[in-house]
């Protein structure tokens, strides 16, 4: 899958979740996202497909959305502040890059939906009860975890 399909992918699962959908009147729902790395730059062709991933889905920032990006630098120290700040803002989804992300959100929130991208084994990790039904105020994507695992074994079985 390409890099622009799979982020809107993870664009159209943000938007689909209850929080975003309640169609209030005159408010436009707001998208936190919380980076790994330092800036947009840094992100590179990540910010620029999900930036793109939501405009070509008919979501324009500031328009008819308000994507709040933060940037944690790399550095675990840094993690805490811009989540703290994005759930401050009480966004409607909070969507978190990367799985130096994942614990942080996690602490923070129990109420706002998550969605990850990148977070290898969320059932292992806590962050979902299974793979099917999360359970949970977290779900999102990944390629790693008992469950993908076991599933990749049974489908390359003669």
């Amino acid at each position: 899958m390409r890099r622009r399909e799979f982020l809107s992918l993870i664009c159209a699962a943000t938007l689909a979740q209850p929080g975003v959908a309640r169609g209030q009147s005159g408010r436009i729902p707001r998208v936190g996202v919380l980076w790994h790395a330092a800036s947009a730059e840094a992100q590179g062709v990540y910010y620029t497909a999900l930036v793109e991933g939501f405009r070509d889905l008919g979501y324009v920032d500031r328009h008819n959305i308000a994507l709040e990006h933060r940037f944690a630098g790399e550095a675990p120290e840094r993690f805490r502040s811009p989540t703290a700040e994005l759930i401050g803002l009480e966004v409607d989804v909070l969507v978190i890059v990367g799985p130096q992300t994942a614990p942080y959100a996690k602490n923070a929130t129990s109420t706002i939906p998550v969605v990850f991208m990148g977070v290898p084994d969320p059932v292992g990790s806590g962050f979902a009860d299974s793979l099917a039904r999360p359970g949970r105020n977290m779900t999102g994507l990944s390629t790693f975890g008992a469950d993908i695992d076991s599933k990749r074994l049974q489908t390359s079985s003669p």
